[in-house]
C-alpha cells in the first residue's frame, strides 16, 4: 500500500481531512477518495460473503459533521453504481448501523465519522453482521485502493431512504421498559429528571425519543441540536469541558442524571444528581458492579491504563476478576470475545475512554446502550431508597494522575519504542523497591510502595508516540515516580523528554 492510501488508517477506521481551509491539512477525502474507498467496501464484503458486489445489500449512515452529506452522496453513489441496494439512513448513532444489520439482514453497513476529531475531519466505519472490522480488514480494503481493484459496474442498484433510528430508539425504551418492569410499564421514567449533553453530535435523539416519551423530564438538556461545527464543546466524554457542560446542566436543573455522548454516540459518561462525574475509572467500576450482577465472578476486560483502586473494587468488593489488556477499543473487545470462547465468562469490555462492550448487546461499543443499563440502575435503586453513588461507594480513586507523552525521534519509532520497553524492563528489575506488574500486556507498569503509586510506559498504538500514565494515592507521589523513572530515560537519547523534564523541574 502506497503511503497516499495508509495515510487514511487509523486503527480500525478509516480517518481523513473532509473540509478544506485548515492550514496545513489539505483536504484528502476527496468524493473521488471515499468513492473508492465504498467500492473498495463492497469488494471485501463480496469476498466475506461469498455474493456478488451487485447481490449485497448495505446501509449508510453518519454523524453531524458539515462534511457528512457530500460524503454520504459519494459513498452510496458509488455502491449503487456496482448495483448494491443501499439503505441511507441519515443522521445515525454508530451502534445503530451496526444493529440494521442484523434488524435488516444486511450484508454491511458504512459510519460516516470521525468520532470526537475537529470539525473538517471525517472517516469511514464499517460493519458486518458479526460486528466491526478489525485493522487487516481496513488494510485489505485501502490495498484495493492502491491498485485500483474495484467491482464493475453493474445495473440493479438502488438507494431508499431509511429512518432507521426511530427503530433503534424504539428498541431502546424496549429495554428501559423491560428492565424496569414498573408498575406503570410504558411509562417507567415518570418522577426521573434527566438531562442529556449531545455536544450537537447524533445523541440528541435519546433525548426526544427515548427518554420523553417514557416519562422522563428532560428539562435542562443542553446542544441536542446537530451541528457539525460543534460550537460549545468537543462531544467527547473525556474532554474536561464537556464534562464541565454537563455537570453544570445537572446541578443547574436539579436533576437525578446528566448523560453525555460523543458524536457518534459510541461512547458515553454520566454525572450523578450531586453533579460527581462518572467517568474514566469510576464509570468502569460502575459498569462493572452491573455486569457482574448477573455474571458473579465473571472477567472485566479493561485497558491498561485503568488505576489501582479499580482492581481491587473489580476483585475484592465486586468479586470479579480484573483482566487488563492493550489501548484501543477493539483490542479490548476482541479479547473479551477470545476469552468467552476459551470458556472464561467475560460480560464486559470496556475502556476508560467510555467505549463500553457488554456481551448481552453483541460486544457493541454503544454508549446509549451503556447509558440505558445505568438508568434502569438507576431506577431499581430508587425504588429501594438508594443511590448509584451507593454501588461504587467503596472505589479508591487516586489523588494524583498525569499522563505525559514523550515523541520519538526517529523513523523506526516502533522498534526504537520496543527497545526502551525492553530496557526499562531490565531497569526495573535491578532496582529494589520497583515492583513490575505481573500481567504487563502493554508497555511497562511498575508500582511503589512508598510512593503508594505506578506509572506505565507503553508504545501508542500508531503513532511515534510513548505515553506515561502516572498515578498515586499521596500528594506528590506522582512526581516522586517520574523523577526515578527518569533516571533511567535520560539515556534515551531519541525520546523527546521535555514533557517529564518540565513536570519534575
Amino acid at each position: 500500500m502506497d503511503k497516499f492510501w495508509k495515510n487514511f488508517k487509523s486503527g480500525t477506521d478509516i480517518r481523513g481531512v473532509a473540509v478544506d481551509g485548515v492550514e496545513g491539512e489539505p483536504l484528502n477525502l476527496t468524493d473521488e477518495v471515499v468513492g473508492s474507498m465504498a467500492k473498495a467496501f463492497l469488494l471485501w464484503l463480496s469476498q466475506k460473503t461469498g455474493k456478488q458486489p451487485h447481490e449485497l445489500a448495505v446501509a449508510v449512515g453518519h454523524d453531524s459533521r458539515i462534511s457528512a452529506d457530500r460524503i454520504r452522496s459519494a459513498v452510496v453513489a458509488s455502491m449503487v453504481e456496482c448495483g448494491a441496494k443501499v439503505l441511507d439512513c441519515g443522521l445515525s448513532s454508530t451502534p445503530s448501523m451496526f444493529m440494521i444489520t442484523l434488524d435488516k439482514q444486511l450484508d454491511g453497513s458504512v459510519q460516516i465519522t470521525a468520532s470526537h476529531h475537529p470539525y473538517h475531519r471525517n472517516g469511514l466505519k464499517f460493519f458486518t453482521p458479526a460486528g466491526g472490522l478489525d485493522g487487516c480488514d481496513i488494510e485489505a480494503i485501502l490495498g484495493f485502493c492502491a491498485g485500483n481493484t474495484f467491482p464493475s459496474p453493474a445495473a440493479g442498484g438502488c438507494s431508499e431512504r431509511v429512518d432507521y433510528m426511530k427503530e433503534y430508539a424504539a428498541h431502546l425504551r424496549d429495554i428501559i421498559c423491560k428492565g424496569i418492569n414498573a408498575a406503570h410499564y410504558d411509562r417507567p421514567l415518570e418522577g426521573l429528571h434527566i438531562v442529556v449533553d449531545a455536544g450537537n453530535g447524533a445523541g440528541g435523539f435519546y433525548a426526544y425519543d427515548v427518554l420523553e416519551p417514557l416519562g422522563a423530564d428532560i428539562l435542562g438538556s443542553v446542544f441536542l441540536e446537530p451541528d457539525g461545527m460543534f460550537p460549545h464543546h468537543i462531544p467527547n466524554p473525556e474532554d474536561k469541558e464537556a464534562m464541565k457542560s454537563i455537570c453544570g446542566a445537572v446541578l443547574n436543573s436539579h436533576a437525578d442524571l446528566g448523560v453525555i455522548f460523543d458524536t457518534d454516540v459510541d461512547r458515553g459518561g454520566a454525572v450523578d444528581n450531586s453533579g460527581a462525574e462518572i467517568n474514566r475509572n469510576r464509570l468502569v467500576a460502575l459498569a462493572s458492579a452491573i455486569a457482574l450482577e448477573n455474571c458473579p465472578g465473571g472477567t472485566i476486560v479493561t485497558d491498561s491504563t485503568t488505576s489501582a483502586g479499580l482492581r481491587k473494587f473489580i476483585e475484592g468488593t465486586l468479586g470479579g476478576v480484573h483482566y487488563r489488556y492493550r489501548r484501543g477499543y477493539r483490542n479490548v473487545i476482541n479479547r473479551a470475545i477470545e476469552l468467552n470462547g476459551q470458556g472464561i465468562e467475560c460480560p464486559l469490555a470496556i475502556e476508560t475512554s467510555g467505549h463500553a462492550a457488554m456481551r448481552d448487546n453483541y460486544f457493541l461499543d454503544d454508549g446509549a446502550y451503556l447509558v440505558t443499563m445505568i438508568i434502569i440502575k438507576m431506577a431499581q435503586l430508587r425504588a429501594r431508597g438508594e443511590s448509584l453513588a451507593m454501588l461504587t461507594a467503596e472505589l479508591e480513586e487516586p489523588l494524583e494522575e498525569s499522563e505525559l507523552r514523550f515523541k520519538i525521534k526517529t523513523e523506526d519509532f516502533r522498534e526504537y519504542g520496543q527497545q526502551v520497553l525492553a530496557g526499562l524492563e531490565e531497569y526495573a528489575a535491578a532496582q529494589e523497591d520497583w515492583i513490575i506488574a505481573d500481567d504487563n500486556r502493554e508497555g511497562i507498569r511498575v508500582s511503589f510502595e512508598k510512593e503508594a503509586g505506578w506509572f506505565l510506559l507503553r508504545l501508542s498504538v500508531h503513532d511515534p508516540i510513548m505515553p506515561l500514565n502516572l498515578e498515586s494515592m499521596k500528594e506528590g507521589g506522582c512526581k516522586a515516580i517520574a523523577v526515578k523513572l527518569y533516571r533511567y530515560l535520560k539515556d534515551c537519547d531519541r525520546l523527546d523528554l521535555t514533557a517529564i523534564e518540565k513536570y519534575i523541574g
